[in-house]
């Protein structure tokens, strides 16, 4: 990374934020995808903030930032591409195969807002 690149990134505000047992950073404007959500299209939702970031500024939270809010807007329910299991003991004759499709919410970072 270059130092022009770094001075881009120190300057730019950020969150990490908690949903699904996962934590994910986030920037205003990001579109990205989260374990499904039961949330129609289109509504807003606010999600857990764990760390704020604006330049210099980082505020920590223990676990959550108290007085900050990351907002985001539900673009779509999707599935993400199928995984095949294949199941399998040699010399036995037992083969299983299956396959999964993850359920997933594609959101987007309206708003990132600290105190």
């Amino acid at each position: 990374m270059t130092t022009r690149n770094m001075a881009q990134e120190k300057n730019k505000k950020f969150a990490i934020i908690k949903t699904g047992a996962k934590q994910y950073k986030v920037s205003e404007g990001d579109v990205f995808n989260i374990e499904k959500v039961e949330i129609e299209d289109g509504k807003d939702i606010n999600l857990e903030v764990l760390l704020v970031a604006d330049g210099d500024k980082v505020e920590v939270g223990q676990p959550n930032v108290k007085d900050s809010k990351v907002k985001a807007k539900v673009v779509s329910q999707e599935k993400a591409d199928k995984i095949t299991v294949f199941k399998y003991k040699k010399r036995k004759n037992y083969r299983k195969k299956t396959g999964h499709r993850q359920k997933l919410t594609k959101i987007q970072i309206e708003k990132i807002s600290a105190k």
